[in-house]
């Protein structure tokens, strides 16, 4: 590799995540979680947290551990809230998720996976009173999703996170100040409209504000988002961009929004995860956040959440838990980003003026 073209390494990663994403200070407790396929990057970020004197806790799982988990559990330990790693998540003042995309597994019950993730809500609501941050370490799997070789794909992940650059830290800092400039005008709209192919949906935000994110929180980002007013959801939009989600694969999701609850769901593939997660709890059915794509390192969906909520020229909803910092007061277990591709004659409208046509901000 050139000094131009770095690649994929983990040390540049585990760097990247310990002094900008968290900015970890000496004497604070770290929590790392993720499966053994990442152990470079866990191995390299166990290191770095040391050597600026903070103290890793590090949980592995091997790569099956939830599949089998949600497959063989009894039915009392699915809905068990998991009091040691509350514990843990409660000890420690920052935490790091890293991503190992797998093989979905077409045996497992979509509500079993669904019961245990609404028991695992109280975890959830303590890390995210703490700093964290949610990564990925590209595998093999995740390289056959994006239909990509595997150092294609390791390349493609270093470019989103600009780890394949001199300085990751400043060039955040760009995709910060481009945000910036788009937020000046989405924070004085009230409704927005999204039009498109199987979509003519309206929400409203006035009043909410918008987050600038920067990859404090994921990494990759490189998006902008906010909490739509929980009741204002009306119309249909259909989410065309394929995921993974809860170990099922997900396309061709169409919904139907009347005063914010989701009426109507249907997918063309993995309805009954669609379904399952929408039983979740009261809040499922609702709307947790708008989001906007804004990052040009990526333009190819890889049925990764994580990277394709931040295609340039896209936006997703969030059914289920808001953030409470935009002014969201929808609380779920359930918060899954689902992506609509705006860059085929779709619009997005703020107060029926157009923002977005094709992918391209006006």
């Amino acid at each position: 590799m050139t000094a131009d073209h770095l690649g994929y390494d983990p040390e540049r990663h585990a760097r990247l995540l310990t002094d900008y994403c968290l900015a970890v200070q000496p004497g604070e407790r770290v929590l790392v979680q993720t499966t053994t396929l990442a152990l470079p990057l866990v191995e390299a970020l166990h290191r770095t947290l040391l050597q600026r004197g903070a103290t890793p806790i590090v949980r592995l799982e091997f790569p099956s551990q939830a599949d089998e988990f949600y497959r063989y559990a009894p039915e009392h330990l699915l809905d068990a809230t998991e009091p040691l790693l509350l514990s843990e998540v409660e000890s420690v003042q920052a935490s790091v998720r890293i991503l190992t995309p797998t093989a979905p597994d077409s045996r497992l019950d979509p509500a079993r996976a669904a019961r245990h993730r609404a028991a695992l809500a109280p975890i959830a609501r303590a890390r995210a009173q703490r700093r964290w941050n949610l990564t990925l370490y590209p595998t093999a799997f995740g390289a056959e999703a994006a239909q990509m070789t595997l150092p294609d794909y390791e390349a493609f992940v270093a470019g989103a996170m600009f780890l394949d650059t001199p300085d990751p830290v400043a060039r955040w800092g760009d995709v910060r100040a481009l945000q910036a400039r788009l937020l000046e005008r989405l924070e004085r709209a009230d409704e927005v409209r999204i039009l498109g192919e199987g979509t003519d949906l309206t929400l409203r935000i006035g009043g909410r504000s918008w987050v600038n994110s920067d990859g404090k929180r994921n990494m990759p980002s490189g998006e902008v988002f906010t909490g739509p007013l929980e009741t204002s959801a009306n119309g249909q939009i259909r989410f065309d961009v394929p995921t993974i989600y809860g170990g099922a694969a997900v396309s061709g999701v169409q919904l139907t929004f009347r005063d914010g609850v989701v009426v109507q769901a249907s997918a063309e593939e993995g309805e009954a995860a669609l379904l399952a997660a929408l039983e979740t709890d009261a809040g499922a059915r609702l709307l947790g956040e708008l989001g906007i794509g804004s990052n040009a390192g990526i333009q190819v969906p890889t049925r990764n959440i994580l990277f394709d909520e931040k295609i340039g020229g896209t936006v997703h909803l969030a059914l289920g838990n808001g953030y409470p910092e935009t002014g969201s007061s929808n609380v779920s277990a359930l918060h899954w980003d689902l992506i609509k591709d705006l860059r085929q004659g779709g619009q997005l409208l703020l107060d029926g003026e157009v923002f977005q046509q094709d992918g391209q901000f006006t």
